[in-house]
């Protein structure tokens, strides 16, 4: 009876295992910013098929998050039909059909062709408004302080954890995941300190890394070795400017 016992056990254990693998898929790390803080299990809502196309060269995952791997690059204005939505913390992914591949992607990364329109995420704040100085003042505070891919405190900072960690000491909550704070921001032509400052196809195609604007074209970041200052004239940052966003 103890053996039968023991091999049923061990065969349910094996099937729990392999349903895990399978769910989980293959996890791929990226090589600099954006660790997303998704432990939990996203809610998926399925949608009606709406038609959308990209807005930049997209990677699409094999599930919803920067953590799973990516299958396939779309091109930017390729369509894409959405068929489910998921929660992911603050953000929403979309699973879509391009080409004959099915995969998620963040919602900011695509526009609506038809149906119902991209949900974008919104910001969690601790107040309704938080000084534009203040973010300046703290993030500048960080100066020095290392980088570390998916860090979030003055140990060492990714891109992303930094933002998230400035705007935090100044008295505002914000998502962690430059992808996240892209899509609950609004774009600005004309920036002030404390704005944020996007760029693109920096290590992947696409929305790839942020900093803190402080003025005379300067932004406060987490790149490279540790979190500096550098200017918008750089030649490498000026490449990949992307946009001025405020959230």
């Amino acid at each position: 009876m103890k053996k039968v016992f023991f091999t049923l056990f061990a065969a349910g254990s094996l099937v729990f295992a392999n349903s895990a693998t399978d769910a989980q898929n293959a996890v791929q790390a990226q090589p600099q910013t954006q660790v997303a803080q998704e432990a939990s299990e996203p809610a998926i809502v399925q949608v009606s098929s709406s038609a959308y196309s990209f807005k930049y060269a997209t990677n699409v995952r094999r599930d919803a998050g920067t953590s799973h791997s990516v299958i396939k690059v779309a091109p930017k204005g390729a369509s894409a039909t959405v068929t489910n939505t998921a929660r992911i913390g603050s953000g929403t992914w979309h699973k879509v059909r391009t080409s004959g591949t099915h995969g998620w992607v963040h919602s900011s990364l695509l526009v609506k062709s038809s149906g119902s329109g991209v949900v974008q995420a919104s910001a969690s704040t601790s107040s309704s408004s938080v000084s534009s100085s203040a973010v300046v003042s703290k993030a500048l505070a960080l100066k020095g302080v290392p980088y570390r891919f998916g860090g979030t405190t003055p140990a060492g900072f990714d891109c992303s954890g930094f933002i998230q960690y400035a705007f935090k000491q100044a008295g505002k909550n914000v998502s962690r995941t430059t992808l996240s704070q892209f899509a609950q921001s609004t774009t600005v032509s004309n920036p002030r300190p404390g704005d944020l400052v996007f760029f693109a196809n920096t290590y992947r195609p696409g929305i790839s890394h942020v900093g803190i604007f402080i003025g005379n074209n300067q932004f406060v970041h987490s790149g490279g070795a540790r979190a500096e200052v550098k200017s918008l004239n750089d030649p490498y940052w000026g490449k990949k400017f992307h946009s001025f966003k405020r959230f």
